[in-house]
């Protein structure tokens, strides 16, 4: 039966993708044994693991669509940094900057309604799904994005494809910074912690506060990538925004966020991606 029948262009790409790097290990057995004795790229990761079927578009509709919505105050916000800044790199001050412009986290009515909203989710996983949200929690971090820049390396010039890796990186590491300062100073604590029936398998401690949820640093994360990865391949722009949201929706689906930390995350990363889009063409 053929892996790849059924599912989504997108996906196809990033199953494709694994098997290029399978094969390029089989031709290039000297390659392949000095890439062991480093630490497994994306590449190779998701290779090892490749994604299993993946939620419906109509499923991940919803938080697609607030995730988008957010690129406008996104970049009228940036547009006031580079107005006062310039294109000129300073990670410290824009860290400063950026945390300041994410919204303070919604009130405990709020934040209570959402919680309601991820307990009736957890009430319709599947097995299907739950293998889905493990992937999707495991390598939408990272490894996801930097295996679609990967594939964009392969047909641009190496220096260009080396300056972009580091952009990527640059922003992933911004992203994760940020988000978990944010996190630590607000101390909302995620949806499994104010119920831990939500995911018995992480064994919360009675009383136990955190782990902190607001801002998601998967959201932070993804919107970064997909902001920085949509300016460099426009016509792929729709296959990210669908990662993206499948990366979204299974954070609410294993109980990790409610939906207002995904869209502060969200509004954070994209100012990150256009932080490192200015300074890079700058």
């Amino acid at each position: 039966m053929n892996p790849l029948r059924g599912i989504t262009w997108p996906y196809a790409v990033i199953a494709l993708l694994a098997v290029a790097a399978a094969a390029f290990g089989l031709l290039h057995p000297a390659a392949a044994s000095t890439s062991s004795k480093k630490k497994p790229g994306a590449t190779a990761l998701i290779k090892q693991n490749p994604p299993p079927t993946l939620f419906t578009d109509a499923r991940i509709a919803a938080i697609g669509k607030q995730a988008r919505d957010e690129r406008k105050k996104a970049d009228a916000l940036f547009a006031q940094w580079k107005a006062a800044h310039g294109t000129t790199r300073d990670d410290t001050a824009f860290a400063a900057w950026a945390a300041r412009q994410v919204p303070a986290p919604p009130s405990a009515q709020r934040r209570t309604a959402e919680l309601h909203q991820v307990q009736a989710l957890a009430r319709t996983r599947t097995a299907a799904g739950e293998k889905a949200a493990s992937w999707l929690e495991l390598y939408g971090k990272k490894d996801i994005w930097k295996l679609y820049l990967h594939d964009r390396r392969e047909l641009i010039p190496a220096a260009q494809g080396t300056a972009e890796k580091a952009e990527l990186k640059s922003a992933l590491k911004l992203a994760k910074t940020i988000s978990d300062r944010l996190a630590a100073k607000d101390a909302q604590p995620a949806p499994f912690v104010l119920d831990p029936s939500l995911r018995p398998d992480k064994h919360i401690e009675p009383g136990a506060k955190g782990p902190y949820s607001y801002p998601s640093r998967h959201a932070a994360r993804s919107a970064a990538a997909v902001t920085l990865l949509s300016a460099l391949s426009p016509h792929r722009a729709a296959d990210y925004e669908w990662m993206r949201a499948e990366v979204l929706y299974s954070r609410l689906y294993m109980a990790g966020h409610v939906s207002s930390d995904l869209v502060a995350g969200t509004l954070l990363g994209d100012l990150i991606g256009d932080y490192e889009l200015a300074v890079a063409g700058g």
